[in-house]
């Protein structure tokens, strides 16, 4: 790796990025004076500043009664600062862990229906349940689950959350919410965020038979892919798979799946191999990754709640040949992960 563009990691104007280049790349202890110090100031930081804006006097985010609104509920708050090394345990953030928990742990939530046929589906007052498999977006309880972890918020909640989970898996090892009654495999924006907060899980808790064997079917749906292709014709299963993105949010791209795999310990599997081929392809000239597209719309104006489909910071704008930090630091960690790159 060219020196000069760890170096601009490492003096980049995000603290969040410095973070994640001296812990996730150089491997310095998280745990140390000058790392605690870091996150500090990635808690001062005007992105978090901004993210965190329009609290209410309880510290709740609006929208209150909608934490999943996209870009900027509290659910997806709390996944931003999850990703960017914001300090642990940090008690100011326990009411958007209440306003997450409550919404996707609801009574609803947990009452599985059976359906019989696809009419049946759409009026439920709970997870239907259709030809034996639960149709759910297995996503957000999984980005709950996760971003509640990895900020050292989670409570005995989080069992909860893990079963929930284990409960919807389908047969093939994934999740997907499709209400086609047809439908038998699972998908991969539903999928991949659950394989994270359950690797994630079993980490922090311990070894488990059953979950350990969850996790490793849930990878199998990604692995016998090669983390991009259809299994019938070996074809990319779809274009944005092969695009880079920041963030992903709840959808997946291949750099995202690499950084999953990475996390979850199957980075060596020697399936991965094409899609880590394709992300050194991508590489700028001089260093570096760009993004090939965003999902956000567009950053929402200060002083006012964002939009549907609005950020309220910028992740950097898609521009062919400019390097973007974000993409840039996720890419070095798992091709340094993969053997691929030495610092």
């Amino acid at each position: 790796m060219q020196k000069s563009l760890l170096d601009r990691l490492l003096t980049s104007e995000e603290p969040a990025i410095r973070y994640k280049t001296r812990v996730q790349l150089l491997k310095e202890n998280p745990r140390s004076r000058a790392i605690v110090s870091l996150q500090e100031e990635i808690r001062r930081s005007p992105r978090v500043q901004r993210l965190l804006s329009g609290r209410t006097v309880d510290g709740q985010l609006e929208p209150v009664d909608h934490p999943y609104h996209k870009w900027f509920g509290a659910h997806w708050v709390l996944v931003h600062l999850a990703e960017i090394g914001y300090p642990l345990g940090d008690r100011a953030l326990l009411p958007l862990r209440e306003q997450v928990y409550r919404y996707w742990l609801s009574e609803k939530m947990q009452r599985l229906v059976p359906c019989q046929d696809a009419s049946q589906v759409y009026r439920v007052n709970g997870v239907p349940v259709l030809q034996g498999r639960a149709r759910r977006c297995a996503s957000q309880q999984a980005n709950a689950l996760f971003s509640t972890l990895k900020l050292a918020l989670a409570d005995e909640r989080a069992e909860t959350l893990v079963a929930l989970l284990l409960q919807w898996q389908w047969p093939d090892g994934g999740w997907n919410c499709d209400k086609d009654p047809q439908a038998h495999t699972s998908s991969f924006t539903e999928s991949h965020v659950p394989l994270r907060a359950l690797a994630l899980y079993s980490q922090q808790t311990g070894y488990d038979t059953a979950l350990t064997a969850a996790i490793t079917k849930a990878a199998s749906v990604f692995l016998r892919r090669h983390l991009f292709k259809r299994l019938g014709d070996g074809q990319v299963i779809h274009p944005e798979f092969c695009k880079l993105h920041y963030p992903c949010y709840w959808h997946y791209d291949l750099l995202f799946g690499l950084k999953i795999m990475a996390e979850a310990g199957f980075l060596h599997d020697s399936r991965c191999a094409e899609a880590l081929d394709l992300l050194e392809q991508k590489a700028l000239p001089d260093g570096g990754w760009t993004t090939d597209g965003r999902i956000y719309y567009r950053v929402g104006k200060p002083g006012r709640l964002p939009q549907l489909n609005e950020d309220k910071v910028s992740w950097g704008k898609p521009k062919e040949r400019s390097l973007n930090e974000w993409v840039t630091v996720d890419a070095l960690y798992v091709l340094t992960e993969a053997h691929r790159m030495k610092l």
